[in-house]
């Protein structure tokens, strides 16, 4: 018979759960195919759904870790929101804001969830592993392949698209090939 699982742990796991729910209503700066803002728990759904999907191209890549990477990535935007990638710049802070965001988000989780989440988030951060650079490139193609089927204000800079990411994106043949694809689109949208 299993045993249930402790107390204390439950409660940490769903006080982050809990809080991790913000991510749905954290909107970013691009717009569904419907015309409203996208939010950015849609934005690491279809990230995670993306890395799925092309699962079998990704031959020696380790699939788990490269989902629970996409998953984790945009966690700690539940406490200070999105930075739309226009505005992005290398000294904006960001990445120590959204470290201390993590942190934050993660305190309930027990010590070994904890480290794990953080760990994750360190990892994508660094870029250090191939499945951290996977999960940079297909993060930027998501973005960019949203930015060209949403439904966008009529000043929406499309050609910020063709730019946006490529020393991400040019990290592997298979994020090439949807480069490429995701590119003719933004071009039928200009």
């Amino acid at each position: 018979m299993t045993h249930p699982i402790d107390p204390d742990r439950l409660a940490g796991i769903l006080a982050f759960l809990q809080g991790a729910e913000r991510l749905k209503h954290t909107l970013r700066s691009g717009f569904t195919s419907g015309g409203r803002p996208e939010s950015t728990a849609e934005h690491s759904w279809r990230l995670a759904l993306m890395i799925a999907l092309f699962a079998r191209d990704l031959p020696g890549v380790d699939l788990e870790r490269l989902l629970k990477l996409a998953l984790v990535h945009d966690l700690g935007e539940a406490i200070s929101g999105d930075v739309p990638a226009t505005a992005q710049r290398a000294d904006d802070g960001r990445e120590a804001r959204e470290r201390a965001d993590m942190q934050t988000l993660c305190a309930p989780l027990p010590e070994d969830l904890r480290a794990q989440m953080l760990d994750l988030w360190e990892e994508y951060a660094a870029a250090a592993t191939p499945e951290a650079r996977l999960a940079k490139g297909f993060d930027k193609l998501e973005t960019i392949l949203q930015h060209a089927a949403g439904a966008n204000p009529a000043d929406f800079d499309y050609a910020f698209n063709l730019a946006y990411g490529t020393e991400r994106t040019d990290a592997h043949p298979l994020l090439r090939a949807i480069r490429e694809a995701a590119d003719r689109a933004t071009r039928a949208r200009m």
